[in-house]
């Protein structure tokens, strides 16, 4: 009897060890970076994970599906934002449209058809008019989406995003910053899959330093 506890206390020693041997330890500087200055989150109660993108990326458009489903499976010390990238004329643009979707309330419906509607229906949107004509699609009408589009608030939604980005030192798209402290980019990562590997992994960081 002695001989069978001792031998099960083994085998869960070696289970242990497994486990642990398992899990990917990521490393600051070559997995992740950590910023200089941190960025304050939108709640400070929760582990934030702010997701930067841009419509027009294709590596975004691939990304979320993946994005989305993670979401889904976070608990609720975890809250999965995403921020616009707005580097020129044209990504304001885009961005305006991803900050009307919200303020309408209208982005479950909207934000992975825009995503579809430019990547895979090859639709260009260069003017309010037709972002007004094609967002008209999801339960609002055009006259709102005019008025939110260029509204005071989607605009200072579009500052707060720029300085955002900004502050996290974005090198390109998508990349992920958790709790505005820890930027993961695909470059540094077999791909983007281990994005959100290395997000667990960060999110488990800050959780132990609470």
């Amino acid at each position: 009897m002695r001989f069978l506890v001792a031998l099960f206390a083994v085998f869960l020693s070696l289970a242990a060890c497994a486990e642990q041997s398992s899990k990917q330890e990521y490393v600051a500087g070559e997995h992740y970076i950590v910023l200089e200055q941190p960025v304050r989150t939108i709640d400070p109660k929760k582990i934030e994970v702010a997701e930067v993108f841009s419509y027009h990326c294709g590596h975004c458009f691939n990304f979320e599906p993946a994005l989305q489903a993670w979401k889904k499976q976070q608990p609720d010390d975890v809250v999965v934002v995403q921020t616009h990238a707005i580097w020129n004329s044209q990504m304001e643009n885009l961005a305006r449209a991803f900050y009307t979707i919200k303020a309408l309330k209208i982005e479950d419906k909207a934000h992975m058809a825009i995503f579809n509607a430019i990547h895979l229906e090859r639709k260009n949107f260069n003017t309010p008019d037709q972002w007004a004509e094609f967002l008209s699609g999801f339960g609002t009408d055009k006259a709102d989406v005019l008025k939110t589009f260029n509204s005071f608030g989607v605009t200072s939604q579009i500052k707060q995003a720029d300085a955002r980005a900004r502050g996290y030192g974005i090198t390109g798209t998508p990349e992920i910053v958790v709790n505005g402290k820890y930027r993961i980019s695909s470059s540094k990562l077999s791909g983007q899959g281990e994005m959100l590997k290395v997000a667990d992994f960060l999110i488990e960081k800050e959780r132990a330093a609470l």
